[in-house]
């Protein structure tokens, strides 16, 4: 604690997430291998981590950057379906679900980075409303690509077409994507541990970047576009690789996500899917990581916790999401925990001076 306290707050704020995430971690493994969850809840484990992966490559852009994208879900059905697809080709040949679900999720990775970088180039001199039109409009476009993908393995090769299916596979041939049905009999890898790792390895990317060169001029130009430039900080290219990063992690999240369900379809990573992840980043506050976290958690978990309801549950949860913005948005409730802080601020610089 006393090696806490004599860092400075960035520092000691990120410290206190890993510490967060690494307890969470603990406590849930242990109540599972004691037989202290639910089925349900066990569940929902790994859609939570994988929400939360996509929420802290959300705020990354939002927050960090500045910049409102409202196509990430597209991002994450590139790492869904390519991820999920190459676990499958591996069957066979890997026997280890646990190296082929981290296969998986480099390739998904890549590929969503690949496609992130593309389409960075173009959206990326745009700013304010009209990116997030564009970013909107390219993630309905990925979105549409993936469903009308169809791909098999035939012979030790891979076949694609497509918007038909003409694959032309042998008997011995096996489809993977089936256009508009997606994927069906996933064997299902994903695992609470791997979801655990893949959010430290998201907030150590975030961190590290956050506390460099690269992203001091990010958050310069987040400020004052003009100002950064005339001092020559080359805007496009921190704010594309920015960009690329967080369509990476959020391709990262889609692997782990599509190798969850034993059947995927495009359809699920539409609209609705970006808005509930810019819901996650807007509660929890933009460039608060922790906030981020605690916010995907709770708000994955609260729609299930509604369940028994029935018919009044999402009325319910919009209400309680609404009743908590406007809390966490209220002045003078911002200027209550700004006091409180301050206190306990002081209160420790007082102790610290007392032991010494």
């Amino acid at each position: 604690m006393n090696r806490l306290k004599g860092m400075n707050r960035t520092t000691r704020k990120n410290y206190i997430t890993y510490l967060v995430v690494i307890a969470a971690y603990v406590i849930l493994e242990v109540l599972m291998r004691g037989g202290g969850l639910k089925a349900a809840t066990k569940g929902m484990l790994v859609p939570i981590c994988a929400y939360i992966v996509m929420a802290l490559s959300l705020n990354l852009t939002v927050g960090i950057m500045g910049e409102l994208s409202l196509g990430h879900a597209g991002f994450m059905s590139v790492g869904a379906f390519c991820g999920t697809a190459t676990t499958m080709c591996l069957v066979n040949a890997i026997p280890s679900g646990g190296l082929r679900l981290c296969l998986g999720i480099i390739v998904g990775t890549i590929a969503a980075a690949l496609v992130g970088f593309l389409i960075g180039i173009p959206v990326l001199r745009l700013r304010g409303d009209y990116l997030a039109i564009v970013t909107l409009a390219f993630g309905e476009i990925i979105k549409s690509i993936v469903g009308n993908v169809y791909m098999g393995v035939d012979g030790g090769r891979l076949k694609f077409s497509m918007f038909t299916n003409e694959l032309n596979l042998s008997p011995n041939g096996r489809i993977i994507i089936e256009g508009a049905m997606g994927i069906r009999s996933i064997p299902r890898i994903a695992t609470f541990t791997a979801g655990f790792i893949l959010i430290m390895i998201s907030l150590i990317v975030i961190f590290h970047m956050v506390g460099s060169r690269a992203g001091r001029a990010i958050m310069a130009i987040r400020d004052n576009y003009i100002a950064a430039e005339s001092i020559g900080i080359p805007a496009f290219k921190y704010k594309i690789t920015a960009f690329t990063i967080s369509a990476a992690m959020a391709g990262a999240a889609g692997a782990l996500f599509g190798n969850n369900y034993s059947s995927l379809i495009a359809s699920k990573f539409n609209i609705d899917t970006s808005i509930l992840v810019l819901v996650f980043v807007v509660l929890g506050g933009q460039g608060n990581m922790l906030g981020s976290i605690i916010a995907a958690a709770a708000l994955t978990i609260l729609p299930e916790a509604l369940r028994g309801f029935a018919d009044y549950r999402m009325l319910m949860y919009a209400i309680i999401l609404i009743a908590v913005m406007l809390v966490s948005n209220n002045a003078k409730v911002k200027d209550i925990l700004k006091n409180l802080a301050e206190k306990r601020a002081a209160k420790a610089m007082k102790g610290g001076a007392a032991h010494e």
